[in-house]
């Protein structure tokens, strides 16, 4: 039997900024724009971490059933490790999407109704990503799924259902973001380059090979802090003070140069989150305090 710890474990805790974040940083622009509303906010924080935890027990399902992680390294898994039955974390996975449904629906009664097939799309995408006959993350897309769900629509979406509409000052917190969970999923996928490739999940990192990887890892670090010097020549200076999450996101990078593997890219995920979280708590308060 799994204990309250397993479970906790399994939902990925080191995932949860890439839930926090793109909430903050929608809000914040929200702020900017005179329309903040706390309410939708707080139900489209709902929706993010239900939708994270709920992708968290897919993936540990569907890799748990294909015997992906039977050698897997890192966090605990509930049906690779035996701990859980594989329909009970199923369930799991399930009524987390149920919930994100709720909430989701609850936005969209009171904005618009077009949301529910956006919110279907992230259920799907969230699901298919390792479930399914032929998942989109053994394919190499996950970084770009993640981009356009947990950057683009999560920020986008935050900021629309408060204000009712979308602007570029969005966007382009939605790319730093969406660049951030990218980074958080190519540092788990490059721990776990020598399991997946002999497991035969094809991430991207697989694809690329080890040390394109972590460039790819310093890149999408670096992206965020340029968009800041471009939201600031639009008139936002200070925004600027984001660059305060720059130690953070050399932690996060520090043990990928120097050429860490397996455990000790852990903390590198944990840290990438971080730093991602960072950057959007600043860019909220940057946005906000004139």
């Amino acid at each position: 039997m799994a204990t309250v710890t397993d479970w906790i474990q399994g939902a990925r805790p080191r995932t949860l900024p890439t839930a926090l974040s793109p909430v903050i940083a929608g809000t914040g622009v929200a702020i900017a724009a005179g329309s903040a509303v706390w309410w939708k906010a707080l139900l489209a924080l709902v929706v993010a971490l239900a939708l994270v935890i709920g992708v968290n027990y897919a993936n540990d399902y569907s890799d748990g059933v294909r015997g992906t992680d039977d050698n897997r390294v890192g966090p605990m898994r509930l049906v690779g490790s035996g701990a859980a039955a594989a329909h009970l974390v199923k369930r799991a996975a399930f009524i987390s999407f149920g919930v994100a449904a709720i909430a989701g629906l609850a936005l969209a009664v009171t904005t618009a109704w077009w949301i529910v097939l956006v919110g279907l799309l992230c259920i799907a995408g969230a699901w298919f990503y390792t479930g399914g006959k032929k998942p989109y993350g053994y394919l190499g897309f996950g970084e770009i799924a993640v981009f356009v769900f947990f950057g683009l629509v999560a920020v986008l979406g935050t900021e629309f259902v408060q204000t009712e509409s979308v602007s570029w000052l969005g966007l382009l917190a939605a790319v730093s973001i969406g660049c951030f969970a990218s980074a958080v999923l190519v540092a788990n996928n490059l721990r776990d380059i020598p399991t997946d490739s002999v497991a035969g999940k094809v991430t991207l990192a697989v694809r690329l090979g080890d040390a394109p990887t972590r460039k790819l890892h310093l890149t999408l670090l670096v992206i965020p802090f340029v968009v800041s010097v471009a939201i600031a020549a639009l008139g936002e200076p200070l925004v600027l003070i984001t660059f305060a999450a720059i130690p953070m996101a050399l932690r996060a990078y520090i043990p990928v140069r120097q050429g860490a593997t397996g455990m000790a890219l852990i903390d590198t995920l944990r840290d990438t989150g971080l730093a991602m979280l960072g950057w959007a708590i600043l860019l909220a308060v940057g946005l906000t305090a004139m």
